[in-house]
């Protein structure tokens, strides 16, 4: 049964990708392509579903918002 998920990702001060799975908690990785980070997101994400379940609990994806505060 195939299983869609919502994938976060950013660019580190380092200049590495990184994904992030908001449904799973813990799952994420990072590469230096989009394609190998594609790839890594998968394993990680197969890896997460054996270890942990999935909980049919769904968000649905509604967009990002850069917010700007004084620090």
């Amino acid at each position: 049964m195939k299983k869609e998920f919502n994938v976060v990702i950013e660019k580190d001060s380092e200049g590495y990708l990184v994904a992030s799975v908001p449904n799973l908690p813990g799952c994420h990785t990072q590469a230096k392509s989009l394609d190998k980070l594609l790839e890594r997101i998968k394993e990680a994400i197969e890896l997460c579903l054996d270890e942990c379940g999935f909980s049919e609990e769904s968000s649905e994806f509604m967009g990002i918002q850069r917010v700007a505060v004084e620090a």
